[in-house]
């Protein structure tokens, strides 16, 4: 895999990777994905190593995947841990030429830590980034007390948590 301890990889080559293997409807939404996971103003957990211009919080573009390399980030790999210790199902991909997880075996809930937003057919979504010691706080407390209100859960986790820092105002 491309995990921490190994080289960079051309960004290209990976895009060109998950293109062929898993996502064959262009390059250009797998880039932008890689270079959202990079940037440190867009996350609240990089998942992505990026070496190169991967653009700038005041909306510079970054330079073009063969310009730069990437490889995961330690958190990135808490994500992945034990999908090979038969934890999640499997199914097979676009061609079916090879299988891939249904879900991934995440050690921490990344989809509330590091949001998401898109567009699709007839929907979209804006989920906005949480703190993660807030949101394993929760998490735990919810495994402790699966009856936990709303209420509690929002003392534990009070809002969003941006990567670029904000005041919330109005509110005594």
């Amino acid at each position: 895999g491309n995990t921490p301890s190994k080289p960079y990889k051309k960004s290209a080559n990976i895009v060109g990777a998950v293109m062929g293997n898993y996502h064959p409807h262009g390059d250009s939404a797998i880039y932008d994905a890689l270079v959202r996971m990079a940037q440190p103003f867009s996350m609240g957990v990089t998942l992505v190593d990026g070496q190169g211009n991967f653009g700038s919080i005041d909306n510079d573009p970054p330079a073009a995947m063969r310009y730069t390399e990437s490889r995961m980030t330690k958190e990135a790999t808490y994500l992945l841990a034990d999908i090979d210790k038969d934890t999640v199902d499997f199914q097979d991909n676009y061609d079916g030429s090879q299988q891939e997880p249904v879900v991934l075996p995440a050690q921490f809930p990344n989809l509330l830590v590091n949001g998401a937003g898109g567009i699709a057919v007839g929907m979209a979504t804006n989920i906005p980034p949480h703190n993660l010691g807030e949101v394993i706080d929760a998490t735990l407390a919810v495994i402790d007390d699966p009856t936990l209100d709303e209420d509690a859960l929002l003392e534990i986790v009070p809002g969003p948590d941006f990567p670029t820092g904000g005041l919330i105002m109005g509110m005594s």
